[in-house]
């Protein structure tokens, strides 16, 4: 069975409502006291409203570059989702917690807490980082700031450890993601008169056709990365709004897209087609009836990916923790690929918990997650600690 003081700490963070929409901060409150009380200070990296914050401490030695353990408190909604029990209260039934957040990802946060006593009376040759943030389910957002502070510290972490649900397999990489908004300017006129108009849906379904060409060619030709469910970047429409009513050529048309990429692909170079599309075959013919007209394409999210060699030292470090030989790559995004690309920290993704459950009604992560996460950190221990 799992440490009462892992299950407790599994409660108490499941017990604050931290969907992204509202704010984390009585959890990173309680969080920060609990540190304050082991006599570990922390550091505070609030939004601009200060509703939410990021929290990050370094437990041990300050002179050394150490392990980050990395986690997100906020959690999805739970609107509109048939739950059998409360879910920011934790019942445990057939060997399995349930509650919003127990797989994506607060039982991690709650196992390196309910670890840090041990941690400390040890003693620690390596320091352990902590990094907890906000907004990470809304575009990994409330972590750029964060880290922006490390990146001005004496000393950085040597490598992270993101505890996302994986079942406790080594995640060496994950899929980049951009998303973007365009935004098709036409010409209002009367349907009747529709040569005389721009029609700004048209124009829309037009781009979006060749989105749709592009991402048959990533599927037929490559490049293809076998560790992937679907081994090839991706493009996708997912929202277009225009119109106001059928005799009326349409003056407006948003389309919501975004394309999924591997590493070995250029995101800068997808995004250059897309754009190339829009300004240099789609805006002359609209020009040529008004020059008002025109398309406006704004990246409104970038994630970068995560990419690790599998012979890199955090891999073999990580896969030592685990006890595993094998690693895998995911298609979910997550915090890792702004630690390495924005902070240049190496970084693994394992954790416990299954991604299946994660952003469902009855989201729970068995005994056995909980189990082999505790075991987990008590190898780091014996990696880091004197005794």
């Amino acid at each position: 069975m799992p440490m009462p003081e892992s299950l407790e700490m599994i409660s108490k963070l499941i017990s604050f409502d931290t969907t992204s929409r509202d704010s984390n901060m009585d959890l990173i409150k309680y969080v920060q006291g609990y540190l304050t009380d082991l006599g570990i200070e922390s550091t505070l990296v609030p939004n601009e409203d200060r509703s939410k914050a990021n929290l990050y401490a370094t437990v041990g030695p300050s002179d050394k570059a150490g392990v980050m353990l990395s986690g997100h408190t906020d959690v999805v909604p739970v609107d509109g989702q048939n739950w059998d029990s409360d879910p920011f209260n934790v019942v445990e039934k057939d060997k399995k917690l349930y509650g919003r957040g127990t797989s994506d990802m607060k039982s991690f946060i709650a196992l390196v807490l309910a670890k840090l006593p041990t941690f400390i009376e040890r003693g620690l040759d390596t320091p352990i980082h902590l990094a907890f943030s906000y907004d990470e389910e809304v575009g990994c957002l409330g972590v750029r700031p964060m880290i922006d502070m490390i990146n001005g510290l004496p000393i950085k972490p040597r490598m992270a450890i993101i505890g996302e649900p994986t079942s406790m397999q080594v995640i060496t990489g994950h899929k980049g993601k951009r998303s973007y908004e365009a935004h098709v300017h036409g010409l209002e006129a009367h349907s009747s008169l529709a040569p005389h108009g721009v029609n700004a849906i048209e124009y829309a379904a037009r781009l979006i056709t060749h989105m749709q060409s592009m991402a048959k060619r990533l599927q037929d030709e490559g490049p293809y990365d076998e560790l992937y469910d679907v081994s090839h970047t991706t493009v996708h429409t997912g929202v277009i709004q225009g119109g106001t009513a059928l005799n009326i050529v349409p003056k407006d048309c948003k389309v919501t897209f975004e394309f999924r990429y591997i590493g070995t692909d250029d995101p800068d170079a997808l995004e250059t087609e897309i754009i190339r599309e829009a300004k240099e075959v789609l805006e002359p013919e609209m020009k040529a009836i008004d020059s008002s007209t025109g398309i406006e394409i704004t990246c409104i999210n970038d994630m970068p990916g995560l990419d690790m060699h599998v012979d890199h030292e955090v891999v073999t470090f990580v896969k030592q923790l685990a006890g595993r030989n094998d690693h895998a790559k995911v298609a979910f995004g997550t915090e890792a690929g702004l630690f390495q690309n924005r902070g240049g920290i190496p970084c693994v993704v394992c954790g416990p918990g299954s991604i299946d459950q994660a952003h469902k009604p009855n989201e729970f992560i068995s005994l056995e997650q909980v189990e082999k996460g505790e075991a987990f950190l008590d190898r780091l221990m014996d990696r880091v600690c004197k005794s």
